[in-house]
């Protein structure tokens, strides 16, 4: 399988590790719900009355604990991959992320009190952390230049399809009450997804920037043409495009790896978008109404049935709102979207909050269907709008405003931001509705104004340029600029074996030349490559996997 087929087949089935928190999210979302889980986790007996009129007993605290877990863990994970992607690589970060969620998911199915389910979810957030930070990394690295949206957009659709799918697995199992396989079963589910990621990475490329910074330039060119290409490393498309990777690669390794203090002194605009566009996805609201939803929706009037099975409406709804993005956000841009988002996610909740204030003032009773038909609706277009503005975006800026030397711990602390928030989110939620009720609404309805200010006068536009120009958006000189860094845009770094304290460079036509003369050559996950020779004979440094200990 090469170019466009493998290119996508990449991209969607990496995106398997966002589809399983997505999935976690519908799961823990829907056992709230389920009264043998309660009485299991809580030790509170309970009638499904008493859970439509949300007079369960369970301390909101512990609930928020139970929801909260996950995300602390998998916001050390996220900062740890910062140095396991750089080192292994993204697709052995991607391999150990989900092994360890595939173990958190047996420790679910089989969890039998509520220590057991919390050390499952907090195992599970360090998979998920993992995989949250790298595969964003993965997408944009694999991604052609003009379609870096397309890509990280079909991720953030998978972790839709993955709460959609854990929405509909729940209200299917819903009718198997009351054994504990209604709340059991969808965790069966979700260790079936994490076999197929940890299978599907044994043949995942690694991306071409990682192979070629860390010296496999020959399987890089490689991964370049079987992604980008017909697999034939002499086509002058990707030879041009090895060479612009290769001369920004050796540009940046003249400044050295980004320190964390860097990110903040030299790459500062960078950094304030990155963690500022993740901590916003947050607080605009979208897990204060995911975690919960079934919850929500009782809260306003609806049965544990009918919440359920709209909970899986809304899913379906949250999915679709990411399919115009995908063909959009390319074109129109980042900017455009986040403050129509902005927009639309505001008036959206101004409609739920002040529904539910009329809601929280009817009698008990089918007084309330009117007003809970208003907020499920209201609750819906506000999913269609987060899916396909706030939702995808920060994931796309994160992984690609930075340059490669920064881009794994750039990545990383932004994913630490929407981690953080998450947990914040997802621990105040429930005391926030017991004490305030619909006013958290405007709450959040207030961050989403924020958001929209500050993205139109921080955010630049960052459409339409290679990961190797962005650093002309941000007022940065780049390899491309070669009065400013003296290296030509068309430089290569494949360096002779004689060679001792110069690194004497290729031309993109040279390279081409020397591609092209060479004898075809097929290369294996592990088999080393007919690699071409200098003009005087020299091979060039054998780069191939055979030959290499730190490969994954």
């Amino acid at each position: 399988m090469v170019g466009k087929p493998l290119l996508i087949a990449s991209a969607a089935l990496a995106s398997l590790g966002d589809a399983m928190f997505g999935y976690s999210q519908g799961i823990i979302a829907s056992n709230q719900v389920q009264p043998s889980f309660i009485k299991r986790m809580f030790g509170k007996d309970v009638t499904m009355a008493q859970i439509q009129a949300d007079d369960t007993g369970v301390n909101d605290f512990v609930v928020a604990i139970t929801v909260a877990c996950l995300n602390i863990t998998a916001l050390f994970a996220a900062l740890g991959s910062a140095y396991l992607c750089d080192i292994l690589g993204r697709r052995m970060s991607v391999r150990i992320g989900a092994v360890v969620y595939l173990l958190s998911a047996f420790i679910q199915i089989f969890s039998p009190d509520l220590a057991t389910l919390i050390v499952g979810r907090s195992i599970q957030g360090v998979g998920v952390g993992m995989l949250s930070m790298t595969v964003p990394i993965l997408q944009c690295e694999i991604a052609p230049g003009h379609s870096r949206g397309l890509f990280v957009s079909i991720e953030y659709l998978c972790l839709n399809l993955g709460y959609a799918l854990s929405a509909w697995v729940a209200y299917g199992f819903f009718f198997a009450m009351p054994s504990e396989i209604s709340w059991r079963g969808p965790y069966i589910v979700q260790a079936v997804l994490a076999a197929i990621l940890v299978v599907w990475t044994f043949f995942l490329p690694e991306t071409p920037r990682w192979l070629i910074k860390n010296g496999f330039h020959m399987e890089g060119l490689g991964a370049l043409a079987d992604l980008h290409g017909t697999g034939d490393m002499s086509e002058h498309a990707i030879q041009d495009s090895y060479a612009d990777i290769a001369a920004t690669i050796e540009y940046e390794e003249t400044l050295g790896q980004a320190s964390w203090a860097q990110l903040f002194k030299q790459y500062t605009r960078r950094t304030v978008i990155g963690i500022t566009c993740q901590l916003f996805s947050q607080f605009n609201g979208i897990n204060a109404i995911l975690y919960y939803l079934p919850t929500n929706l009782l809260r306003a009037g609806f049965t544990i049935q009918r919440a359920l099975l709209y909970s899986g409406a809304c899913a379906l709804v949250y999915c679709s709102g990411t399919i115009p993005t995908m063909f959009l956000i390319d074109k129109w841009g980042r900017r455009v979207f986040l403050l129509v988002g902005s927009v639309a996610l505001a008036a959206s909740l101004a409609i739920i909050g002040g529904l539910q204030y009329h809601s929280e003032a009817l009698p008990v009773g089918d007084a309330h269907m009117g007003t809970a038909d208003g907020i499920f609706a209201a609750v819906c277009v506000y999913l269609f709008f987060f899916g396909a503005t706030w939702g995808p975006t920060p994931w796309l800026l994160g992984a690609e405003i930075f340059p490669l030397r920064a881009r794994a711990k750039g990545m990383a602390l932004s994913t630490v931001s929407n981690w953080t928030c998450n947990f914040i989110i997802a621990f105040i939620t429930p005391p926030l509705f017991s004490s305030i009720g619909a006013g958290y609404y405007f709450v959040l309805l207030a961050f989403c104004a924020v958001s929209g200010v500050f993205v139109y006068f921080v955010y630049p536009e960052t459409a339409h340029l290679t990961l190797e120009q962005l650093g002309q958006v941000f007022g940065e000189q780049t390899a491309e600029d070669p009065e400013k860094t003296g290296i030509c845009a068309s430089a290569v770094t494949l360096v002779p074996s004689n060679a001792q304290d110069s690194k004497p460079t290729l031309s993109g036509l040279e390279l081409r030349e020397k591609v092209a003369s060479a004898p075809d050559t097929d290369i294996e996950p592990h088999q080393a490559p007919t690699v071409p020779q200098t003009s005087d004979g020299d091979t060039f440094r054998d780069v191939s996997l055979a030959n290499q200990n730190v490969m994954p």
